[in-house]
């Protein structure tokens, strides 16, 4: 049984990953529900703001970065005319390290054309299991949005019927907060994106829309996404100057601090009613567990063991 779990663990981090986002999207399906859409409808709706949000994003990234690609292109005749140029920099550094002459040589020992090969063909797998893997959990999601009361009723059927109310009051509880915790990341990672197009449009970093917007959902991410975006950001003010990207640097170090120790704090304090502490062991364990999806779940998992705890295990231990 553990060697069967260990073969299909991915399979199931992506269900894991479907049925959170079902959860955290439920309280605003379950709104337009209430406002007399059929649930059918609701998930559509909710569906097409994901997508619009989606094309908006790609709609801003996808020119600059055609066009940044397409300068690359073009530049490389030039560059390889430089390395020939005894006179120019790139020319100083070929005569004095012998650059191609040690590219040819790890082409040779990396097996040359197949080499090559191989390594487009691991990328291509890699993007293949990127698009199935996306294609799953969009299926799963929608299927698990659209038939989540169906889902949640022959559930409870599993609970004897004297103890199926209880269980039933606080599963309900523990998929609102489920969903407060995702609105509550969704706050964050817009002051994220908000803050970085601020400071980009006033540095004059280039493609600031973009660059917020991507702050935004790698903030999505705990611990980790503010500070890889925070690199990435960093890299491109280097296109400016050393010294914007320097000083963008800081600010990413500054605005992480107040995001760990204020923003996020007090928002999933205000959404999960969580302490600050367990959210910081929660996301590390999580992310330990199961890289960028266990440390996207953990906080909710955190705060069912503690409504769980408060539920069953408490009061009992204090009646003994």
């Amino acid at each position: 049984m553990v060697q069967t779990v260990v073969r299909v663990s991915s399979m199931l981090t992506l269900l894991l990953l479907a049925v959170f986002i079902a959860i955290s999207l439920e309280p605003l399906v379950s709104w337009l529900a209430h406002r007399g859409l059929r649930r059918g409808w609701s998930v559509a709706i909710v569906l097409s703001g994901f997508l619009v949000v989606l094309g908006g994003f790609l709609a801003l990234v996808i020119p600059p970065v055609a066009k940044e690609a397409t300068a690359l292109v073009d530049a490389v005749p030039g560059w390889l005319q430089q390395v020939h140029d005894h006179q120019s920099t790139l020319g100083r550094l070929e005569d004095r390290y012998h650059l191609v002459e040690k590219a040819k040589q790890q082409l040779s020992s990396g097996g040359g054309a197949s080499g090559i090969a191989d390594g487009l063909l691991g990328a291509g797998q890699m993007v293949l299991n990127a698009l199935v893997s996306t294609a799953i959990v969009i299926t799963v999601t929608l299927y698990c949005m659209a038939g989540l009361p169906a889902i949640k009723t022959f559930c409870y059927r599993f609970v004897a019927r004297g103890r199926r109310e209880r269980v039933q009051r606080v599963s309900e509880e523990i998929m609102n907060r489920t969903g407060r915790f995702m609105l509550g990341n969704l706050v964050t990672s817009a002051i994220a994106g908000v803050a970085t197009f601020a400071w980009c449009a006033a540095t004059g970093v280039p493609y600031a829309a973009a660059l917020g917007i991507f702050v935004a959902l790698m903030d999505l991410i705990p611990i980790v996404g503010s500070t890889l975006a925070g690199i990435a950001v960093s890299l491109i003010a280097l296109s400016v100057s050393l010294p914007i990207a320097v000083a963008t640097a800081a600010f990413y170090i500054v605005f992480r601090l107040v995001e760990d120790y204020l923003i996020v704090p007090r928002t999933m304090k205000f959404a999960v009613d969580v302490h600050p502490l367990v959210t910081i062991v929660a996301v590390l364990a999580g992310g330990a567990l199961l890289g960028i999806i266990g440390a996207l779940v953990a906080i909710p998992v955190a705060v069912a063991t503690g409504l769980l705890l408060d539920e069953y295990v408490f009061p009992r231990t204090d009646r003994s």
